[in-house]
């Protein structure tokens, strides 16, 4: 048997360089520290027409580096610039490993290199630094240096710090569920691996096995903060060391031939092992920040010559010179035809058409399913009454059969008898598999940003979640609500998150205030996502049809309370759909309109009935929110002229005073009486019977303000 040869590491004294009053070491160390891949180039092995393309590729992207920030100086745009001057090595690798036809790529804001070498051309970098209609990753829409490429899968991504990781894990889980031969690669800084959904991400891929490769571009700050405030590691990647199925590399970032190596190998390997790979890519920052820092503020003019000193491109023109890939002229004329590339994109860019200020309406939320079954969502069906809960389950069950590529995930969602907290998706996983059907990590920010990632590797897969096992659980994976609330406006319409998030809200079960909760004041704010709340079985099941069929983010808000309540029960039609925005009167009436929606509804029609001998009360119950039916609200407005908006939420900046404005914007002539409001008392929903009921609106408190304003 073959002795293994050693190789002895050089013992390197590391130099040290103040940072502010803590001590941090250089970056860089010596090359055998960190190659532990397979060397599949060099520069004896690479073909000469290669290394002069990278080399023409790494001159044309630092002239446009170089040139940003001057854009902004001149006025014309860039506003935002993140200089990857000595990160060129690793991303020079990332786009060349990346392939369009299969992969699917997930940059960061400083990877102007990796897009470039990707395939991006310097008229569109231009473009899109200048925001101009004519920007591939969203027309002007999204911040400068968020580079995109949709037609390639090169994803526009959010501003916040490390929050794609997740959707490249969804998408990677798309990838291996439809035996795709490909990978996502997802890159981003050292400091946002301090975000709590990047361990997240790493821990969901390395348990699902899935074709991903986080590269970890490492230059030693987060901003102005040293990793040695951010991580115990020298390597942030060690921090992942003891991960089963995670194969982790490192390289020299500013190493081409290192990072080249790095690169095949991670993706040699994602592929062939359907299992992720961290790739730690020691760069350095030679410039600040972005164009809004100042790195002199804590950086020592010492420090910051000894990264200048360690530019990848000089160090990369030194191998071709010393190799005889080229000489001193060659390299001269490649920057020369560079610079006449680089003015050519200039005057292309700068004479394109800004964005128009009437397209701000476009794509802010895909058109929906077009339910017309049913026509309004009414009817007048005879049949057996089914339970809310029972509605929800057929009709996830019809939709999965109606597309095979329909999935669902969440906490407790299917583990052998059990489906969900609530039983809603019981005998789900049973006929359609754990492929389909499957238990999510307690990681909010996990579920749903994953189902981002899934729903972006192609348009026909429709997602459904359960964001939590509660509404009051809901906030961790806010984060990804938000960035995904706005994913289809950001892309001019090139993505749309195709989820319908389950939730259960509401209380009246005595669960207190981490099981009361209702959300949806906070939700409505948000433009691209729609917000539905049911308060009987036929409309639990016809929204989450249109939910499941439509294009685009859906809130589906059921009030727990009503899963097994014999008032919810209703008579369902085979295939009923109800559309979004359409309200439904589910009492008509003249002398008072109560508006309301979930549990409340059956309350309001509690009271009606009651006060039926002498008052005809009419029950508008509104179902969406968001979209809202203004018409069916100034309708009923004009016909009883008396006003009473009730929800189970807070009274104070609850969703009825959106109501409120809107009658009083719109309906002030048809009024007799002040709008008045029925919903919880500004605090927390309490534990204790007593307390709840002293908090939550009940049918006494309805009862008591429509006879106010019956008798004003």
């Amino acid at each position: 048997m073959a002795r293994k040869k050693v190789v002895k590491k050089k013992k390197t004294k590391k130099k040290v360089a103040k940072v502010g009053s803590r001590a941090k070491a250089t970056p860089i160390a010596p090359k055998e520290t960190y190659l532990n891949s397979v060397e599949h180039f060099s520069a004896k092995k690479t073909n000469k027409k290669t290394i002069l393309e990278w080399y023409k590729i790494l001159t044309l992207g630092r002239m446009v580096d170089n040139r940003a920030p001057n854009y902004l100086k001149q006025a014309l745009g860039w506003s935002y610039h993140a200089p990857c001057a000595g990160h060129d090595g690793i991303q020079l690798a990332i786009g060349q490993a990346f392939d369009k036809n299969t992969d699917h790529m997930f940059p960061y804001y400083r990877d102007m290199m990796t897009a470039h070498s990707a395939g991006l051309t310097a008229t569109e970098l231009i473009l899109n630094g200048l925001s101009k209609a004519d920007d591939l990753a969203s027309g002007g829409r999204h911040m400068s240096n968020h580079f995109a490429k949709p037609e390639w899968n090169i994803h526009n991504v959010s501003s916040c710090t490390g929050n794609h990781i997740l959707h490249a894990v969804g998408c990677a889980r798309a990838m291996k569920y439809y035996k795709h031969k490909g990978v996502a690669i997802n890159s981003q800084g050292e400091s946002s691996l301090s975000e709590g959904y990047c361990y997240e991400a790493i821990n969901g891929a390395s348990k699902e096995k899935l074709p991903v490769i986080f590269v970890i571009q490492d230059n030693g700050y987060g901003i102005s903060v040293p990793k040695c405030d951010q991580t115990a590691h020298e390597k942030y990647a060690d921090n992942f060391s003891g991960f089963l199925n995670l194969k982790i590399l490192h390289c020299d970032g500013t190493d081409i031939f290192d990072s080249m190596n790095a690169m095949k190998t991670a993706r040699d390997h994602a592929l062939k092992y359907s299992e992720p790979v961290i790739v730690h890519a020691m760069c350095v920052r030679m410039g600040s920040h972005s164009n809004s820092d100042k790195h002199e503020l804590y950086r020592s003019p010492e420090e910051i010559a000894e990264a200048v000193a360690q530019d990848p491109i000089p160090r990369f023109e030194k191998v071709l010179l010393k190799e005889k890939i080229a000489s001193k002229k060659d390299l001269e004329k490649i920057q020369k035809d560079c610079k006449d590339q680089l003015m050519k994109a200039h005057k292309e860019a700068v004479a394109a058409p800004h964005p128009t200020p009437e397209s701000i309406y476009d794509f802010v939320i895909p058109e929906s399913y077009e339910a017309d079954k049913f026509g309004d969502g009414s009817h007048d069906e005879d049949g057996e009454p089914i339970k809310f809960i029972d509605a929800l389950n057929t009709t996830l069950k019809e939709e999965f059969r109606h597309n095979p590529d329909t999935f669902i995930w969440g906490q407790d969602m299917a583990n052998k008898d059990k489906g969900g907290i609530f039983n809603v998706s019981k005998g789900m996983q049973k006929e359609f598999g754990k492929e389909r059907v499957f238990n999510g990590p307690i990681a909010e920010d996990f579920i749903l940003g994953t189902a981002n990632g899934v729903s972006r590797f192609d348009d026909k897969i429709r997602v459904v979640v359960e964001g939590a096992e509660f509404a009051d659980y809901f906030w961790p994976a806010m984060e990804q609500l938000v960035d995904s609330s706005h994913d289809y406006w950001r892309s001019n319409g090139a993505f749309a998150p195709n989820v319908t998030v389950r939730i259960a809200s509401g209380g009246y079960i005595g669960g207190g205030l981490y099981h009361s909760q209702n959300i949806e004041g906070t939700l409505t704010t948000f433009p691209g996502i729609r917000v539905v709340v049911p308060a009987f079985a036929d409309d639990a099941a016809g929204l989450l049809r249109t939910s499941m069929r439509s294009r685009g983010m859906t809130m589906f808000l059921e009030p727990k309370a009503l899963y097994n309540a014999k008032d919810a029960m209703s008579v369902v039609p085979e295939g009923f759909e109800v559309p979004f925005g359409k309200a439904r009167i589910r009492r008509e009436g003249s002398d008072l309109t109560i508006i309301t929606y979930g549990n409340t509804v059956h309350h309001c029609l509690k009271v009606a009935e009651e006060l039926s001998g002498e008052h005809e009360i009419e029950v508008l119950d509104l179902r969406s929110l968001s979209p809202l039916d203004e018409n069916a609200i100034i309708e009923t407005v004009k016909k009883c002229n008396r006003v009473l908006v009730v929800h189970e939420d807070k009274v104070f900046a609850g969703f009825g005073g959106e109501i409120v404005a809107l009658i009083n914007e719109k309906c002030f002539e048809f009024l007799d009486a002040p709008v008045l409001r029925v919903g919880s008392t500004f605090t927390p929903v309490g534990f204790n019977r007593i307390l709840e009921k002293a908090i939550l609106p009940n049918v006494e408190r309805v009862k008591e303000k429509a006879l106010k304003l019956l008798k004003f």
